[in-house]
C-alpha cells in the first residue's frame, strides 16, 4: 500500500487496519481513535484518516498526464493526500519522524482529543515531549502555511523561509496537539482543492512538491531549536473575524464577508472571485449551501 490511489480507494477503517498492518511492531494503535508511530527524529507530522465523503472512492479520473485525480464519489485528498504523503516522507527518510494518524478529524477531531486526553494523563511516550514541533499536512492549495493559535514568528519566519505563505484557517487536528504538547505547530498544503465537495480534486504534484520540502524540514531537525506553542493574543476589542476581514478583497460586500471567510478554507480567493465575476455576490451562498452545509448536516 504505496500509491496514492491505494490511500484514496480505502475506508476509514480500512484504511486504520492497513497502517496498524504496516506500522506493526513500531506503534501505538487507539483502536477508532489514532496511530501513533515511534520515530527517532524530534518532529512529529500528523495527517487524518477520515473524509466528509459518505460514499468510498470507486472511480478514479485523471488527466492526461495523470497529475489531476478527482472522482465522482469525492476523491478525498482532504486528507487521504497528508495519510500518503506522512508514508512517503516515512520511508525516504534517514532518521524516521514520528507519525500521528487520527480518525474522525471532519467531526470535530475526535481522535485527536483522545490523544491529547491520554498525553495528558501520562500514558503516552515521554519522548513526545522531546518534539521540536509538529507539522501538519492537511490543507488545500500549494504553498500555505496555517499555524491557527500559535504565534511563534521564528517558527513562522523558519517555515515560510522554505517556500509557504502564510494564510488562515479554522480548525485542523493541531490545533489541539500543539496547546497539549506545548510545541510549535503549522498545516502545510497538500495539493488538493474545492475541499468538502463532490467538485474536489489533487493536483499531484503540488502534493510532492510539499513532500520534498517537508523531507528537507526533517533533515534539518537535529540543527533546530525547540520552538515553543506561544499562545496568540487576541485583538480586542474586535473579534477574530473582523481581522480576518481584513485580508478578503476590498469588493466584498459587508453581508458577505462571513460566508466568503468560511469558504476560504475549501476555496481559493481567485475561485471565489472567479465565481461571483460570473455569478453575482449571492453565488457565495449557493456554494455553501450546496458543497459544504450537506456534509455537516449530514
Amino acid at each position: 500500500m504505496n500509491s496514492l490511489k491505494d490511500f484514496l480507494r480505502s475506508t476509514q477503517k480500512q484504511l486504520f487496519k492497513r497502517l496498524a498492518k504496516k506500522f506493526k511492531g513500531k506503534a501505538i494503535f487507539s483502536k477508532g481513535n489514532f496511530i501513533l508511530v515511534r520515530g527517532t527524529a524530534p518532529v512529529m507530522l500528523v495527517a487524518h484518516l477520515d473524509t466528509v465523503h459518505t460514499e468510498p472512492v470507486k472511480q478514479i479520473c485523471a488527466s492526461e498526464n495523470g497529475n489531476i485525480l478527482m472522482s465522482p464519489q469525492g476523491i478525498g485528498g482532504d486528507d487521504r493526500c497528508g495519510v500518503s504523503a506522512l508514508v512517503k516522507i516515512y520511508h525516504a527518510a534517514q532518521v524516521k519522524p514520528w507519525l500521528l494518524f487520527t480518525c474522525d478529524e471532519e467531526i470535530g477531531g475526535l481522535g485527536a482529543q483522545y490523544f491529547c486526553q491520554l498525553h495528558s494523563q501520562g500514558f503516552l511516550p515521554k519522548e513526545l515531549d522531546a518534539l521540536k514541533f509538529l507539522i501538519e499536512i492537511d490543507r488545500k492549495g500549494s504553498n500555505d502555511a496555517v499555524f491557527y493559535d500559535c504565534d511563534n514568528p521564528d517558527f513562522e519566519y523558519y517555515i515560510t523561509g522554505k517556500g509557504f505563505q502564510t494564510a488562515l484557517g479554522s480548525f485542523s487536528d493541531i490545533s489541539l496537539l500543539a496547546s497539549e504538547l506545548g510545541v510549535a505547530a503549522v498545516n502545510l498544503s497538500s495539493g488538493y482543492y474545492n475541499a468538502h465537495t463532490l467538485h474536489e480534486y489533487i493536483n499531484v504534484k503540488e502534493l510532492n512538491n510539499t513532500i520534498r520540502q517537508v523531507g528537507e524540514i526533517i533533515s534539518e531537525v537535529s540543527d533546530l531549536p525547540r520552538f515553543e506553542y506561544v499562545e496568540a493574543t487576541p485583538l480586542l476589542p474586535e473579534p477574530p473575524k473582523i481581522v480576518r476581514h481584513n485580508t478578503l478583497p476590498h469588493s466584498v460586500p459587508v453581508d458577505f464577508r462571513d460566508i466568503y471567510t468560511v469558504l476560504l478554507d475549501f476555496f481559493s480567493s481567485a475561485e471565489l472571485e472567479s465565481f461571483r465575476k460570473e455569478f453575482g455576490d449571492k453565488v457565495l451562498w449557493q456554494l455553501y449551501e450546496e458543497e459544504i452545509a450537506p456534509f455537516y448536516r449530514s
